[in-house]
């Protein structure tokens, strides 16, 4: 947590030191829709949310690199012979997207994700590992000059349990403001 918050300060001490056309600092929220991918055990997604900082570097008329800093809430349930089992977890994750423009308002947006488990709430006995790496890959549409939505799969890429092979999917829409 004291690395997301130094974070957040950094970013916006830089903000107020760079031009606004090259650089600005937003916020983001939306809904989640994770679940788990495994050769070895049949889930259900959960429905879940993330929220957090973003910042927009532009570096061409229709290239930009935009960091994040979100909290994102994962996870998903399953039924066993007993009973219904879920697996919430929340991560601190940095996705830093390559967005290519696709017109006045529309981008494509690509690029890694890198994830460390903040709290975890597993009714059964699991150990979930604290680092998670994925590839994000979606669209944005500019709203207005200052409000944006955006879409974006996360495919996991490693593992989060130690003992299984499981890895996080979401699917994430988000409304955000730049300020």
């Amino acid at each position: 947590m004291k690395k997301a918050i130094l974070m957040i300060m950094f970013l916006l001490s830089v903000q107020y030191g760079v031009n606004a056309q090259i650089m600005k600092l937003g916020l983001k929220a939306g809904v989640n829709y994770a679940n788990f991918k495994s050769s070895e055990l049949q889930t259900d997604a959960l429905t879940s949310y993330h929220a957090g900082l973003v910042v927009n570097l532009k570096l061409a008329e229709k290239f930009s690199i935009q960091p994040e800093i979100l909290y994102s809430t994962q996870g998903a349930s399953y039924k066993n012979v007993v009973d219904e089992v879920k697996a919430e977890l929340g991560y601190i994750s940095v996705p830093v997207m390559v967005k290519v423009g696709l017109g006045k308002s529309l981008s494509l947006d690509l690029g890694p994700q890198f994830s460390w488990l903040a709290s975890k709430n597993v009714d059964a006995n699991t150990d979930v590992e604290e680092l998670d790496f994925g590839a994000a890959g979606g669209l944005s549409l500019k709203l207005t000059q200052k409000l944006f939505l955006q879409g974006r799969y996360v495919l996991g890429l490693s593992e989060i349990g130690k003992n299984a092979d499981i890895k996080n999917s979401v699917g994430q829409l988000s409304i955000g403001y730049m300020f």
